[in-house]
Order: structure tokens, then C-alpha cells, then sequence
């Protein structure tokens, strides 16, 4: 470790992106300890085919919601179970820990390499934020979470595709019907100039969907077939 990493780590010491506690590890460039490595849990099969929710049972294809209600999008992706990444998410997406950026990215594209190859997507375009909200948080997490996986994978971001037109209240303590009517009418195609075909909507959480096929509903009638989406983290599926 050269002068300037030894001195930059003395005064700002590396922090572990999931517990925030200091790593320990004596290198600047390490966001993770080792206690909290084993503490992630990675969404692995068996998982919903449609919407990649995890499933308990090995027989099952679809977790319930999926097999409820009828997606736009073709299929999604996820990388962490929410429950052992939420105080993590949370400090990115209200605290300004924008830095976390680069290790989920980097994660993404670690795990889901094999699939992105398989989807061979156009461009990731992230659910995009209000102007209103961006200018408040300064940032919007779903696109920083796409522009590192793009570093790391080469499949160029977009985000001049599709904006966010509406003020929606925070989907969090809303229920489908509600999700649904608040996501109406918030989103509006602006440019499709490159006639794009494949695209992966990149977010930070999954939970219902409402906000995916709201989008998805929009990319169809701007002449995009196949959507697909990948997330950070997302829910558990019964």
C-alpha cells in the first residue's frame, strides 16, 4: 500500500457496505467485512421463473403472485433476498452512500454475467426518479446501481429512453391496487431514436412488480418487445 492509500485509509476508513461498521481490514479499497460476507443472502434456486422471487419448494415454478397476476415483461432477475441487504439499501437510496454504487454493481455483474449474455440486452435503462425527487437526493440510485454493471459488462445505459413524468407517493406502504393507480400515467417515452428491441429496466428493489410493468406497458407501445428487468434485492416469493 503506497503513502496515499495508507493516509486517505487513516482518515477515512474503509466501510462495510452491508453493517457500515469500519472493515478492519487495513485496505482502502476493501467494502466488505468478512462477518458480513456470510451474512448476504443470494437469491438462488429454487426461484420464480417469471419474476425470480425465492421459492422454498423445488417443485414450484411460479411464486404466488406470479401465478396471480399476468406480468408485461417477459422475465426478471435478482440478486440479494431484501431482507439481509435493507439497512445497506437503505443508506444508498436515502443517505447519500452513493460509493455502495460500485460494489452492487460489480456484484450484479459477478452473478448475472451468464444471464445478461443469455438476454444479450440493447441497453439497461434504470427506473427513472422525478426531476422533483433527483434534485432532493441529488441522485438517482437505480441509475448509478446500471452505469457500474455497464462498466463492468460493456451493454450500454439509457436513460434518455424513458422518463418519469408523474410525483408518485413512496410505493412502500401503498397495496397493488393502490401501486397500480399511483403508477398510472407516470411514465413517458421520450426517445427510442436507436429502435432498440431487448432492454433490462434496472431498480434497487422488487416487490409487487407495478412499477416494472407500468414501464413495460409503455416500452411495448413504443415499439420495444422484449423487456426484462434486474434488481438489487427483492422479496420473498410463497
Amino acid at each position: 500500500m503506497g503513502v496515499k492509500e495508507t493516509l486517505l485509509n487513516l482518515l477515512y476508513p474503509a466501510r462495510c457496505v452491508v453493517c457500515d461498521e469500519i472493515t478492519g481490514t487495513g485496505c482502502a479499497g476493501e467494502t466488505i467485512c468478512k462477518k458480513c460476507r456470510e451474512k448476504i443472502v443470494y437469491i438462488r434456486e429454487p426461484f420464480c421463473m417469471k419474476c425470480g422471487k425465492q421459492l422454498s419448494k423445488t417443485e414450484q415454478e411460479y411464486c404466488s403472485d406470479c401465478q396471480k397476476k399476468k406480468h408485461a415483461y417477459i422475465q426478471g432477475t435478482a440478486l440479494y433476498d431484501y431482507g439481509s441487504m435493507a439497512d445497506s439499501v437503505f443508506r444508498f437510496k436515502y443517505m447519500g452512500r452513493v460509493e455502495y454504487a460500485r460494489f452492487y454493481g460489480r456484484e450484479l455483474y459477478k452473478e448475472k454475467a451468464c444471464w445478461l449474455a443469455m438476454i444479450n440486452p440493447d441497453a439497461l435503462v434504470p427506473v427513472p426518479i422525478h426531476p422533483s425527487r433527483k434534485r432532493k437526493r441529488g441522485y438517482n440510485q437505480a441509475e448509478l446501481i446500471a452505469r457500474e454493471l455497464a462498466r463492468c459488462s460493456g451493454i450500454p445505459v439509457n436513460t434518455r429512453l424513458i422518463r418519469r413524468i408523474g410525483r408518485t407517493s413512496p410505493l412502500k406502504n401503498l397495496n397493488q391496487l393502490e401501486r397500480e393507480k399511483n403508477l398510472k400515467r407516470a411514465f413517458k417515452i421520450y426517445k427510442n431514436d436507436v429502435k432498440l428491441s431487448t432492454i433490462v429496466i434496472i431498480d434497487d428493489i422488487y416487490t409487487t412488480g407495478s412499477t416494472i410493468d407500468a414501464m413495460t406497458g409503455i416500452l411495448h407501445k413504443a415499439g420495444i418487445p422484449n423487456v426484462y428487468f434486474m434488481a438489487l434485492t427483492i422479496g420473498r416469493g410463497i
